[in-house]
């Protein structure tokens, strides 16, 4: 059955127009909230190692504040011990390289302080100045 006809089976343009529009503003308004192409991604530098529940908790609350502010988070310390043995050298050189990778894709670095810079994100605090992506410095006080 065709999508605008009564359920006799008579055209109904009126119900087809009125479907047509609510259906064009409700994606409209879709493509308007989860349009990520148009979010600028900004890379999270916050730590990970030592504490590493704390610290992935944190990142977390930190990525919810940049969803929070209209942005897109990247953050590659919470996507690659997932499955990569932080332990290994060799398995943390490559989670690392990754994430260096995807921070040559964003807009902005957002470097989230708590006490003192670790050598991973000095690493890539210096990435994105070597690749002229602007880096801003927050202390968000979570724990």
């Amino acid at each position: 059955m065709c999508r605008h006809k009564n359920i006799e089976g008579y055209s109904d343009p009126t119900a087809g127009t009125a479907v047509s529009r609510v259906m064009k503003e409700y994606n409209a308004e879709k493509q308007r909230i989860f349009n990520a192409k148009n979010r600028k991604k900004i890379y999270v530098v916050s730590k990970y190692a030592g504490n590493i529940s704390v610290n992935t908790k944190n990142a977390a609350q930190y990525c919810r504040y940049i969803i929070d502010q209209g942005f897109m988070p990247i953050a590659s310390h919470l996507l690659y011990p997932q499955f990569l043995n932080d332990e290994s050298k060799e398995e943390r050189e490559l989670g690392t390289a990754f994430g260096l990778s995807l921070l040559a894709i964003c807009d902005e670095v957002w470097v989230f302080i708590d006490g003192q810079i670790s050598s991973g994100m000095k690493q890539e605090i210096e990435e994105a100045n070597r690749l002229k992506i602007p880096v801003k410095r927050l202390n968000m006080g979570v724990s």
